[in-house]
């Protein structure tokens, strides 16, 4: 039993004899893919490419835009979901990007579409995403874990980050720190709801992120929490670190440290 976690012990809902055999069925549907095979060659030569290097998780809150990215341009970065909102106001990129709610992206599959940054994505956006050598398609498994081998499946884990967090130990990362992750969201309601934005949005960097009638779906910061915990703990137990470099926000259960301590240090 996870002690610290309790979460992480709650058992399906429905009938157990179901979820494993939707389980099962999820993981072979994705198998007869021929890109599911590509995708996993690709994750295998990701392994361990980055190991005793630093790395940054670029979350999507208003406090990013507070951050100081140009002491970025020698690190790694992993940019989530929407960050290229934030290329038309910056010369900065991130290495790569990571995305795996589907509204997220459908409402991104342009870009996504032409872009050359690598690409990890959830296997659903093959989709609406085309394959190309620049695009790892990640299976999404519904048991509670961190993958520490990403090349099989992940976990989502409530939150895009998560996911990067586990990309980042995969990748060989020794520290890893968060900047613009607030963990406070402007619109409130049930956990997971799927909502329809307004004009404007107040919850992240870019007030079109979700705007003018798109889906997305309420944050779950409390079993956000959960896996940001068994993140730090997995680390830690390989000798690691998970840091949090954001300015300001509500995310306390990961060391803090500045940006520029980060970096230095």
């Amino acid at each position: 039993m996870n002690e610290i976690n309790p979460l992480l012990n709650q058992k399906p809902t429905i009938n157990p004899y179901l979820y494993a055999a939707f389980s099962i069925w999820n993981r072979l549907k994705w198998d007869l893919y021929p890109e599911s095979w590509k995708s996993r060659s690709k994750l295998k030569n990701w392994q361990n490419k980055y190991a005793d290097h630093k790395a940054v998780i670029l979350c999507n809150g208003p406090s990013l835009l507070k951050s100081d990215l140009s002491l970025l341009d020698n690190v790694f970065t992993f940019g989530l979901n929407k960050i290229n909102l934030l290329f038309a106001k910056s010369s900065f990129r991130t290495s790569c990007i990571v995305a795996v709610n589907r509204f997220v992206i459908e409402q991104n599959a342009d870009f996504y579409n032409q872009t050359d940054i690598p690409l990890f994505l959830d296997s659903n956006a093959i989709k609406c995403v085309k394959p190309r050598s620049n695009i790892s398609f990640l299976h999404s498994s519904p048991q509670p874990k961190f993958a520490m081998d990403c090349s099989m499946s992940i976990f989502q884990g409530y939150t895009v980050t998560f996911v990067a967090m586990q990309l980042a130990f995969h990748m060989g990362f020794t520290k890893v720190a968060l900047i613009g992750c607030d963990h406070n969201f402007a619109v409130k309601g049930p956990a997971n709801m799927t909502v329809v934005a307004g004009n404007k949005d107040d919850s992240h960097f870019d007030p079109n992120y979700f705007a003018g009638g798109m889906k997305w779906q309420l944050p779950d910061l409390l079993r956000s929490e959960v896996f940001y915990a068994l993140a730090r703990d997995v680390f830690e137990a390989h000798g690691r670190m998970i840091f949090n470099a954001t300015e300001g926000g509500n995310l306390n259960i990961l060391p803090r440290i500045s940006l520029q301590e980060f970096i230095n240090s």
